[in-house]
């Protein structure tokens, strides 16, 4: 490691991950690089430069964060970008409890294992900084994509009340990243490629959502919705019937909504 400043990204093999890791490397951070897939195409161009660290390990057990620390081998960590992420579309009733696990599994346990393990030396020696990235489907009734917008749910409120819980830690900052759909391969990966949502053409660009986010992390900010579009989406929800937020999400997500 050639840096006196390092940070761990995780989902960084491709998208939102992978912008984060490009703008830290940037920035002059070594990197410990993690994803749950191999690193191919551009992921593997960077994971091959002085300074990057890769693992490839599954985040959606406490055993595979332990891996993830472990790979740390003390150092401090200076930032944490909490990527890591999964989808799911479908019907609820259709899908395999594994399926549905194993997002519930990395949405949920490994992101909060993570943050606990991690944020926790952080706000024991007051510096720090985390960024998380939550999703705008927090705020809206996911038909079709029910446990993962669940989950997204969870996270955004959980970061809103860590950040009370660590607010007298004025050298630390937890930030939540919430986009709305990217154009990414999480809706071939999650089945929902004969959907609108997963054809629309109009999803935002992986780069544009993770400079939203780097930016915001590092001007202070508690959160940012990446998108003037989503911006108006996430203000909406806050005003409008769950029924219709999850009847309009119907029409996005509904298997066979692409030939619509």
């Amino acid at each position: 490691m050639a840096n006196d400043k390092f940070a761990i990204v995780t989902g960084a093999s491709r998208g939102i991950g992978l912008e984060l890791a490009k703008l830290a490397q940037a920035d002059g951070y070594d990197l410990l690089v993690a994803a749950d897939v191999p690193f191919t195409d551009e992921g593997a161009v960077l994971a091959g430069q002085p300074g990057i660290e890769t693992l490839e390990v599954d985040l959606s057990t406490t055993d595979g964060v332990d891996q993830l620390l472990s790979a740390v081998g003390g150092r401090k960590v200076d930032v944490l970008f909490a990527n890591a992420g999964h989808g799911l579309g479908r019907a609820f009733l259709d899908q395999d409890p594994a399926d549905w696990q194993h997002v519930v599994n990395t949405n949920i346990t490994g992101t909060v294992y993570l943050l606990q393990k991690v944020l926790g030396d952080m706000v024991r020696r007051n510096d720090g900084k985390v960024l998380v990235t939550g999703s705008i489907a927090g705020y809206i009734p996911g038909s079709f994509q029910a446990v993962y917008n669940g989950t997204k749910a969870f996270v955004d409120s959980f970061v809103a009340a860590i950040q009370n819980e660590i607010k007298d830690a004025d050298g630390v900052t937890l930030t939540n990243l919430m986009p709305g759909p990217v154009e990414t391969d999480f809706f071939e990966r999650g089945d929902m490629m004969d959907t609108d949502v997963g054809t629309d053409p109009k999803k935002s660009d992986p780069a544009d959502v993770a400079k939203d986010g780097y930016d915001a992390l590092f001007a202070g900010k508690a959160s940012i919705v990446s998108g003037w579009k989503n911006k108006v989406q996430s203000t909406l929800a806050n005003v409008t019937p769950n029924s219709v937020l999850a009847e309009q999400h119907r029409g996005m997500a509904e298997p066979g909504s692409a030939n619509d």
